[in-house]
C-alpha cells in the first residue's frame, strides 16, 4: 500500500529532482480567468491525449501559436481530429466558457467538448482548478494493487497529508511518469520492486 511515509518518500525524491514547483503548482491551480485560459487549457489535454507529456508541450505550443494568429490548428498539427477539435474549442471559446461557469454539473459537461472524454475530463477539470484527480493508467495501476480506486486513494492521502487531491495526483503521477515509480511493477510485485530512487536520481546526475 501507498502509506503516508511511502508518499513522502516520493515527494522527498520528487523535489529533489527538482519539481517542487509542479507539486507547488497543483496547490494553487487558478479557475481561468477569461474564455482564452479556458481554451487554453482544453486545448492543452487534447494535444495530451494519448502522447507522452514531452512530446505534447511543442505540439501545444505550436497549436496555439497558429489559431493565436488566426491560423488552424492542422497547419501545424498532423492529426486531423484533434486539430479540428481544437479550431472548434478557440473558434466557439465565449460560448463555451460560458456554458461552463453556468453548469453545476461541470465534469460532465466538459465531456461534451471534442475530443475531452471521462478520462480526459478530469484531467481538464483538474486543470481548471478543481480538486480532482485523473484516473489515468498509472493512477489506476496504483489503486488496483492498494484495491481501491483512483479516487479514493488520493483521497485518504490527501486527508493525511493536508495536501489538496489534485496535488496526490501530480506528486503520484509525476512518479510514475518519470520513472520513480513503476506503475506496472507496482501492480504487479508491490512497493519494493517498484520504487527506484537511486535509478532515478543517478539518471539525473
Amino acid at each position: 500500500m501507498i502509506t503516508l511515509k511511502r508518499f513522502k518518500a516520493i515527494e522527498a525524491v520528487l523535489r529533489q529532482a527538482g519539481h517542487g514547483p509542479s507539486i507547488d503548482w497543483s496547490e494553487a491551480i487558478p479557475e481561468p480567468a477569461d474564455p482564452d485560459a479556458f481554451a487554453a487549457e482544453a486545448i492543452y489535454v487534447i494535444c495530451n491525449s494519448g502522447f507522452r507529456n514531452s512530446i505534447a508541450r511543442p505540439i501545444f505550443r505550436n497549436c496555439m501559436k497558429a489559431v493565436r494568429s488566426g491560423r488552424s490548428a492542422a497547419d501545424v498539427f498532423g492529426h486531423e481530429g484533434k486539430s479540428a477539435a481544437i479550431d472548434h474549442v478557440w473558434r466557439d471559446r465565449d460560448v463555451l466558457f460560458a456554458a461552463y461557469q453556468s453548469e453545476a454539473d461541470k465534469l460532465a459537461y466538459l465531456q461534451t467538448l471534442p475530443w475531452i472524454g471521462p478520462v480526459t475530463a478530469h484531467h481538464l477539470i483538474k486543470n481548471l482548478g478543481a480538486d480532482h484527480a485523473k484516473p489515468d493508467v498509472h493512477m489506476e495501476r496504483l489503486a488496483r494493487r492498494d484495491r481501491t480506486t483512483t479516487a479514493k486513494l488520493c483521497r485518504r492521502l490527501a486527508k493525511q497529508t493536508g495536501y489538496r487531491i489534485a496535488t496526490i495526483d501530480t506528486v503520484l503521477w509525476r512518479a510514475c511518469a518519470e520513472g520513480l515509480l513503476s506503475s506496472s511493477i507496482y501492480e504487479a510485485k508491490g512497493w519494493k520492486a517498484a520504487f527506484r530512487p537511486k535509478q532515478f536520481l543517478s539518471s539525473r546526475s
